[in-house]
């Protein structure tokens, strides 16, 4: 249950867009999605063995210090914070999508979502700054009504009045446009699959790990490939490939087939509700890595500072919250976000999953801690997944240049801010 809540959030319900206009076919679409979670189960495996050697809470930013270098830590966290903001603005956006039709049926749609987005995020903050914190029973509504809008987009399958995907037009590819187009899939797909990385944080709490966390990813990894693969055929086979390579609002669209324009309405509000829980979730636990680092003394002590009546980081939360604000200012688009996202993710991927070789390699000079979890096929598993992730990289690169200047200069700019930080505050 932790693998796949970790990795079930509001992707699932936007990405199959851009993975479908980059696939061209309905065969390059599916062999991307089985693709992404076997290199995902390569992972997650990589990072659980990681979190069992290594067990300690800081997640990726303590990983960093203890395995390369302090400096390096904060330039992969600094941009990594930045890529939470994005992340987060990306799942905002695709809440305005679900609503924009609703709200502005006659605005520039480009416009209205930013002006969707925006209010909520100002509605999020003033709620966050008052103290009010969401609990685990809301958090737990918000996975019951996912699982629900899952479990209805499947039923569709069966239900559906006429399949449309035999409409979708016959297209043939010669063997290397259907590699360049399957190798432009990962990006959306392991956006979608992202989020198993934090089984690194779970490897020291898990009795007999040896022989609990690989069933538990495994049995994970083969409940989020199948959803995936039944909810993007529910796609396929109700809306067409065409018609699916053209919505932004999936699982309103799907209702609407199935149950009329009112189902339509009623999803696309549920489903901006269930990304608004989520982005002020994120808004909530995001600012905690800054903590971590204040606690370092790589941030000011400012970043640290609790206000004792409400329990809210107020100066965290509010640069959090200005990241985001900042990222949907300059694009109002979830394609463009998604590039910068798994540039920033794909970056400190490969870093982070890099460790369990260093880790390894002092393993062999001070032995193996007692209990932890090894993983089977090591070195080839995580080689293979930094391989595929640095496509990624490359994938971002060539499809989305400005997105990679800018993350790499981003990245860049970590080094002089961590030497004057820690000047400034030791």
């Amino acid at each position: 249950m932790i693998v796949v809540s970790l990795v079930i959030g509001m992707g699932i319900f936007r990405t199959p867009v851009e993975v479908a206009n980059k696939a061209q076919l309905p065969e390059i679409f599916f062999v991307a999605w089985m693709g992404g979670a076997l290199i995902s189960f390569f992972g997650a495996l990589t990072f659980a063995e990681i979190g069992s050697r290594y067990p300690v809470a800081g997640g990726f930013y303590r990983i960093f210090s203890h395995c390369y270098h302090p400096a390096f830590a904060f330039m992969v966290n600094w941009m990594t914070v930045i890529s939470n903001a994005a992340s987060t603005a990306s799942v905002a956006i695709i809440g305005a999508e679900y609503i924009q039709p609703i709200l502005f049926p006659e605005m520039d749609s480009s416009v209205a979502i930013r002006i969707i987005t925006l209010t909520a995020m100002v509605i999020l903050y003033g709620i966050n700054m008052a103290g009010i914190k969401m609990s685990a029973r809301m958090l737990n509504v918000l996975m019951i009504i996912k699982i629900s809008l899952i479990v209805l987009l499947i039923a569709a399958i069966f239900v559906a009045p006429t399949p449309a995907m035999v409409n979708a037009p016959s297209t043939s590819l010669s063997t290397t446009d259907w590699l360049k187009a399957f190798w432009l899939c990962f990006v959306p797909v392991f956006f979608t699959y992202g989020g198993y990385q934090q089984t690194m944080n779970f490897g020291s709490d898990i009795p007999n790990a040896v022989r609990t966390l690989p069933r538990a990813i495994f049995y994970g990894i083969a409940i989020i490939l199948s959803l995936y693969l039944l909810v993007n055929f529910s796609y396929f086979r109700v809306l067409g490939f065409e018609g699916l390579k053209n919505s932004t609002t999936l699982a309103a669209d799907v209702a609407r087939v199935l149950l009329g324009d009112y189902a339509f309405k009623v999803v696309a509000v549920i489903m901006f509700l269930s990304v608004m829980a989520y982005v002020n979730a994120s808004i909530l636990s995001n600012p905690r890595v800054y903590y971590a680092m204040a606690e370092d003394k790589v941030l000011p002590p400012l970043f640290k500072k609790v206000n004792p009546r409400t329990q809210v980081q107020e100066f965290a939360v509010s640069v959090f919250v200005v990241f985001i604000v900042l990222t949907l200012f300059f694009s109002s688009s979830f394609t463009q976000v998604l590039g910068y996202v798994m540039f920033f993710d794909s970056i400190s991927l490969i870093a982070a999953s890099a460790a369990i070789f260093v880790l390894r390699h002092r393993a062999k000079k001070e032995g193996d801690p007692a209990g932890i979890y090894k993983m089977y096929g090591y070195p080839w598993m995580p080689a293979l997944f930094i391989i595929v992730y640095s496509l990624v990289n490359i994938s971002v690169l060539v499809s989305n240049p400005q997105a990679s200047l800018i993350g790499f200069l981003l990245f860049l700019s970590g080094y002089p801010l961590y030497r004057i930080l820690v000047k400034l505050i030791n």
